[in-house]
Protein backbone atom coordinates (compact mmCIF):
# COMPACT_ATOMS: atom_id res chain seq x y z
CA UNK A 1 0.00 0.00 0.00
CA UNK A 2 1.18 3.56 -0.96
CA UNK A 3 2.21 5.65 1.90
CA UNK A 4 0.30 9.46 1.68
CA UNK A 5 2.16 10.35 4.61
CA UNK A 6 3.97 13.42 2.64
CA UNK A 7 1.01 14.82 2.40
CA UNK A 8 0.82 16.19 6.00
CA UNK A 9 4.28 17.42 6.16
CA UNK A 10 4.63 20.30 7.84
CA UNK A 11 5.34 23.60 5.68
CA UNK A 12 8.72 24.12 7.28
CA UNK A 13 9.28 21.06 6.64
CA UNK A 14 9.72 21.13 3.05
CA UNK A 15 12.44 21.17 1.07
CA UNK A 16 13.06 24.94 0.10
CA UNK A 17 12.34 25.53 -3.96
CA UNK A 18 15.03 27.61 -5.66
CA UNK A 19 12.18 30.21 -5.79
CA UNK A 20 12.25 30.49 -2.03
CA UNK A 21 15.47 31.52 -1.60
CA UNK A 22 15.51 35.31 -1.00
CA UNK A 23 16.35 37.90 -3.82
CA UNK A 24 19.72 38.78 -3.71
CA UNK A 25 19.46 42.17 -5.06
CA UNK A 26 23.17 42.97 -5.00
CA UNK A 27 23.77 39.92 -6.80
CA UNK A 28 21.45 41.24 -9.49
CA UNK A 29 22.64 44.55 -9.55
CA UNK A 30 26.09 42.99 -9.99
CA UNK A 31 24.56 40.81 -12.96
CA UNK A 32 23.17 44.01 -14.65
CA UNK A 33 26.30 45.82 -14.30
CA UNK A 34 28.46 43.11 -15.49
CA UNK A 35 25.70 42.65 -18.75
CA UNK A 36 25.96 46.56 -19.88
CA UNK A 37 29.81 46.18 -19.47
CA UNK A 38 29.93 43.37 -21.95
CA UNK A 39 26.82 45.14 -24.10
CA UNK A 40 29.00 48.75 -24.37
CA UNK A 41 32.47 47.22 -24.96
CA UNK A 42 31.03 45.00 -27.94
CA UNK A 43 29.93 48.25 -28.83
CA UNK A 44 33.00 49.73 -29.05
CA UNK A 45 34.97 47.03 -30.17
CA UNK A 46 32.37 46.52 -33.47
CA UNK A 47 32.97 50.45 -33.95
CA UNK A 48 36.36 50.28 -34.41
CA UNK A 49 35.67 47.13 -36.54
CA UNK A 50 33.58 48.40 -38.87
CA UNK A 51 36.25 51.83 -39.37
CA UNK A 52 38.89 49.48 -40.09
CA UNK A 53 37.50 47.13 -42.75
CA UNK A 54 34.91 48.22 -45.90
CA UNK A 55 32.64 45.50 -46.06
CA UNK A 56 32.60 45.35 -42.38
CA UNK A 57 31.14 48.89 -42.59
CA UNK A 58 29.28 48.49 -45.70
CA UNK A 59 27.35 45.68 -43.67
CA UNK A 60 26.86 48.21 -40.63
CA UNK A 61 25.01 50.27 -43.60
CA UNK A 62 22.84 47.31 -44.16
CA UNK A 63 21.85 46.92 -41.04
CA UNK A 64 21.15 50.50 -40.26
CA UNK A 65 19.12 50.84 -42.98
CA UNK A 66 16.95 48.04 -42.19
CA UNK A 67 16.52 49.32 -38.43
CA UNK A 68 16.34 53.18 -39.07
CA UNK A 69 14.61 54.19 -35.83
CA UNK A 70 17.29 52.46 -33.75
CA UNK A 71 20.47 53.64 -32.50
CA UNK A 72 23.77 53.74 -33.92
CA UNK A 73 25.11 51.57 -30.43
CA UNK A 74 21.77 49.15 -31.33
CA UNK A 75 22.82 49.16 -35.13
CA UNK A 76 26.46 48.08 -33.76
CA UNK A 77 25.01 45.38 -31.43
CA UNK A 78 23.01 44.11 -33.97
CA UNK A 79 25.44 43.99 -36.41
CA UNK A 80 27.99 41.95 -33.59
CA UNK A 81 25.51 39.63 -32.70
CA UNK A 82 22.58 39.16 -35.58
CA UNK A 83 23.49 40.65 -38.60
CA UNK A 84 21.44 39.30 -41.10
CA UNK A 85 18.47 40.34 -38.63
CA UNK A 86 14.85 41.47 -40.37
CA UNK A 87 12.59 42.01 -37.45
CA UNK A 88 13.00 41.81 -33.76
CA UNK A 89 11.41 41.86 -30.86
CA UNK A 90 11.65 40.34 -27.19
CA UNK A 91 10.18 37.12 -26.07
CA UNK A 92 7.08 38.51 -24.35
CA UNK A 93 6.10 40.23 -27.46
CA UNK A 94 6.82 37.59 -30.17
CA UNK A 95 4.67 35.58 -27.68
CA UNK A 96 1.88 38.41 -27.94
CA UNK A 97 1.95 38.19 -31.61
CA UNK A 98 1.59 34.31 -31.45
CA UNK A 99 5.02 33.41 -32.64
CA UNK A 100 7.11 31.02 -30.41
CA UNK A 101 10.76 30.67 -30.03
CA UNK A 102 12.45 27.88 -31.26
CA UNK A 103 14.45 25.86 -28.98
CA UNK A 104 17.75 25.92 -28.63
CA UNK A 105 17.55 29.77 -30.23
CA UNK A 106 19.70 32.17 -28.03
CA UNK A 107 18.64 36.03 -28.04
CA UNK A 108 20.98 38.49 -28.64
CA UNK A 109 20.96 41.71 -26.44
CA UNK A 110 20.18 45.48 -27.48
CA UNK A 111 20.14 49.04 -25.09
CA UNK A 112 16.82 50.44 -24.10
CA UNK A 113 16.31 53.26 -21.87
CA UNK A 114 15.74 52.52 -17.89
CA UNK A 115 15.95 55.48 -15.57
CA UNK A 116 16.82 58.43 -15.27
CA UNK A 117 18.88 59.77 -13.02
CA UNK A 118 21.11 62.91 -11.89
CA UNK A 119 24.81 63.74 -13.06
CA UNK A 120 27.31 65.14 -10.77
CA UNK A 121 27.01 68.36 -12.81
CA UNK A 122 23.34 68.71 -12.31
CA UNK A 123 22.42 67.60 -16.06
CA UNK A 124 20.17 64.93 -15.97
CA UNK A 125 20.99 61.55 -18.23
CA UNK A 126 19.19 57.87 -18.94
CA UNK A 127 20.86 54.64 -17.99
CA UNK A 128 20.44 52.59 -20.52
CA UNK A 129 19.97 48.05 -19.51
CA UNK A 130 20.70 45.40 -21.96
CA UNK A 131 17.23 44.06 -23.46
CA UNK A 132 17.32 40.18 -24.78
CA UNK A 133 15.47 39.84 -28.34
CA UNK A 134 15.19 37.46 -30.68
CA UNK A 135 14.67 37.73 -34.89
CA UNK A 136 11.80 36.13 -37.21
CA UNK A 137 14.38 33.82 -38.17
CA UNK A 138 14.13 32.71 -34.70
CA UNK A 139 10.54 32.20 -33.81
CA UNK A 140 8.03 29.01 -35.53
CA UNK A 141 6.86 31.95 -38.07
CA UNK A 142 9.83 32.29 -40.13
CA UNK A 143 8.90 31.14 -42.97
CA UNK A 144 6.13 33.57 -42.96
CA UNK A 145 8.86 36.62 -43.49
CA UNK A 146 7.69 39.16 -45.88
CA UNK A 147 9.30 40.01 -49.23
CA UNK A 148 9.68 43.71 -49.10
CA UNK A 149 7.75 45.67 -51.62
CA UNK A 150 8.85 49.43 -52.67
CA UNK A 151 6.67 52.27 -54.13
CA UNK A 152 7.26 52.42 -58.26
CA UNK A 153 9.97 54.59 -59.51
CA UNK A 154 7.84 57.89 -60.20
CA UNK A 155 6.28 57.33 -56.61
CA UNK A 156 9.59 56.85 -54.98
CA UNK A 157 11.38 59.91 -56.31
CA UNK A 158 8.14 62.38 -55.71
CA UNK A 159 8.53 60.84 -52.12
CA UNK A 160 12.14 61.75 -51.80
CA UNK A 161 10.81 65.09 -53.21
CA UNK A 162 8.59 65.62 -50.76
CA UNK A 163 9.03 68.41 -47.86
CA UNK A 164 12.37 68.44 -49.02
CA UNK A 165 14.62 71.77 -47.02
CA UNK A 166 15.44 73.43 -50.14
CA UNK A 167 14.03 73.71 -53.53
CA UNK A 168 15.03 71.11 -56.27
CA UNK A 169 15.51 72.11 -60.42
CA UNK A 170 15.90 70.58 -63.53
CA UNK A 171 19.42 71.59 -65.46
CA UNK A 172 20.83 70.59 -68.35
CA UNK A 173 23.86 72.75 -67.60
CA UNK A 174 25.57 70.88 -64.59
CA UNK A 175 29.40 69.67 -65.33
CA UNK A 176 30.06 66.38 -67.39
CA UNK A 177 29.57 64.07 -64.59
CA UNK A 178 27.35 65.34 -62.26
CA UNK A 179 23.98 64.20 -61.84
CA UNK A 180 22.88 66.23 -59.25
CA UNK A 181 24.65 69.09 -56.99
CA UNK A 182 23.31 70.91 -53.82
CA UNK A 183 25.03 74.70 -54.11
CA UNK A 184 25.17 75.95 -50.22
CA UNK A 185 25.36 79.22 -51.19
CA UNK A 186 22.23 79.35 -52.69
CA UNK A 187 20.52 76.66 -51.01
CA UNK A 188 19.35 74.88 -53.94
CA UNK A 189 19.42 71.38 -55.57
CA UNK A 190 20.20 71.01 -59.27
CA UNK A 191 19.05 68.07 -60.95
CA UNK A 192 20.44 67.06 -64.78
CA UNK A 193 17.74 66.73 -67.17
CA UNK A 194 17.04 63.47 -68.98
CA UNK A 195 18.32 60.56 -66.78
CA UNK A 196 16.57 57.07 -65.92
CA UNK A 197 14.94 57.04 -62.37
CA UNK A 198 17.75 55.05 -60.85
CA UNK A 199 20.29 57.41 -61.64
CA UNK A 200 17.84 60.64 -60.10
CA UNK A 201 17.27 58.91 -56.81
CA UNK A 202 20.94 57.99 -56.56
CA UNK A 203 21.92 60.92 -57.15
CA UNK A 204 19.68 63.33 -55.63
CA UNK A 205 19.65 61.12 -52.50
CA UNK A 206 22.75 62.32 -52.08
CA UNK A 207 22.63 65.80 -52.52
CA UNK A 208 19.68 66.11 -50.00
CA UNK A 209 21.64 64.55 -47.28
CA UNK A 210 24.46 67.60 -48.24
CA UNK A 211 21.44 69.55 -47.61
CA UNK A 212 20.11 68.18 -44.85
CA UNK A 213 23.67 68.54 -42.80
CA UNK A 214 23.67 71.94 -43.84
CA UNK A 215 22.61 74.08 -40.86
CA UNK A 216 22.55 77.63 -43.26
CA UNK A 217 25.11 79.94 -41.61
CA UNK A 218 26.99 79.58 -44.71
CA UNK A 219 30.22 77.90 -43.16
CA UNK A 220 29.06 74.77 -44.99
CA UNK A 221 31.62 72.65 -46.54
CA UNK A 222 31.16 70.02 -49.24
CA UNK A 223 34.14 67.57 -48.70
CA UNK A 224 34.04 67.20 -45.24
CA UNK A 225 30.38 65.76 -45.75
CA UNK A 226 31.20 64.00 -49.08
CA UNK A 227 31.21 60.44 -47.27
CA UNK A 228 28.10 61.47 -44.74
CA UNK A 229 26.46 61.92 -47.83
CA UNK A 230 27.16 59.20 -49.89
CA UNK A 231 26.61 56.88 -47.08
CA UNK A 232 22.99 58.59 -46.47
CA UNK A 233 22.39 57.85 -50.45
CA UNK A 234 23.38 53.89 -49.96
CA UNK A 235 21.16 54.13 -47.15
CA UNK A 236 18.32 55.16 -49.13
CA UNK A 237 18.49 53.10 -51.56
CA UNK A 238 18.94 49.82 -50.06
CA UNK A 239 15.24 51.02 -47.60
CA UNK A 240 13.77 52.16 -51.22
CA UNK A 241 15.07 49.33 -53.17
CA UNK A 242 16.82 50.96 -55.71
CA UNK A 243 20.37 49.16 -57.21
CA UNK A 244 23.29 49.80 -54.84
CA UNK A 245 26.51 48.05 -57.00
CA UNK A 246 28.03 50.80 -57.91
CA UNK A 247 29.02 51.93 -54.21
CA UNK A 248 31.89 50.84 -52.98
CA UNK A 249 33.29 51.67 -49.49
CA UNK A 250 37.03 50.90 -49.78
CA UNK A 251 38.22 54.32 -47.97
CA UNK A 252 36.13 54.15 -44.78
CA UNK A 253 39.20 53.13 -43.22
CA UNK A 254 40.88 56.67 -44.50
CA UNK A 255 37.65 58.59 -43.74
CA UNK A 256 37.74 57.60 -39.84
CA UNK A 257 41.35 56.91 -38.93
CA UNK A 258 42.57 57.64 -36.04
CA UNK A 259 39.32 57.91 -34.53
CA UNK A 260 38.51 56.59 -31.56
CA UNK A 261 35.24 54.38 -30.77
CA UNK A 262 33.17 57.17 -29.60
CA UNK A 263 34.68 59.49 -32.26
CA UNK A 264 33.45 56.76 -34.71
CA UNK A 265 30.20 56.54 -33.50
CA UNK A 266 29.72 60.33 -33.53
CA UNK A 267 30.03 60.30 -37.16
CA UNK A 268 28.17 57.31 -37.64
CA UNK A 269 25.14 59.13 -36.07
CA UNK A 270 25.86 62.54 -38.99
CA UNK A 271 24.75 59.63 -41.43
CA UNK A 272 22.04 58.27 -39.42
CA UNK A 273 20.10 61.26 -37.90
CA UNK A 274 20.32 62.79 -41.83
CA UNK A 275 19.13 59.64 -43.35
CA UNK A 276 16.33 59.43 -40.74
CA UNK A 277 15.45 63.40 -41.53
CA UNK A 278 15.06 61.89 -45.25
CA UNK A 279 13.27 58.41 -45.17
CA UNK A 280 10.93 59.99 -42.22
CA UNK A 281 9.43 62.72 -44.76
CA UNK A 282 9.29 59.82 -47.48
CA UNK A 283 7.82 57.65 -44.93
CA UNK A 284 5.52 60.20 -44.03
CA UNK A 285 4.83 60.90 -48.17
CA UNK A 286 4.46 57.50 -48.59
CA UNK A 287 1.83 56.40 -45.84
CA UNK A 288 -0.46 59.49 -47.06
CA UNK A 289 -0.62 58.01 -50.27
CA UNK A 290 -1.60 54.61 -49.24
CA UNK A 291 -4.04 55.95 -47.16
CA UNK A 292 -5.97 58.11 -49.90
CA UNK A 293 -5.71 55.11 -51.98
CA UNK A 294 -8.02 52.94 -49.04
CA UNK A 295 -10.68 55.85 -49.24
CA UNK A 296 -10.99 56.04 -52.86
CA UNK A 297 -14.20 54.59 -53.73
CA UNK A 298 -14.12 51.13 -55.66
CA UNK A 299 -15.10 51.45 -59.32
Amino acid sequence: MSSFDDLFRQKNEQPASRNDQPFDKEAWKQQKQEQRETVYAMIDDTALTVAQDGAAFQKYLDVQSRFDRYSVANALLILAQKPDATRIADFDTWKEQGAYIRKKESGFYILEPGEEYQRDDGTTGISYNPKKMFDIAQTGNSRKRETPTYPDDRTRIKALMAHTPVPISISDTLQEGTNALYRPEAREIQVRKGMDASNIFRALSQELAHAEMDNGDGSYNRSTHAFHAYCVSYMLCKQYGVDTNGYRFDRAPQMLEGLDAQEIRTELSVIREAASEISGRMNRMLAQQRQQKRQEPER
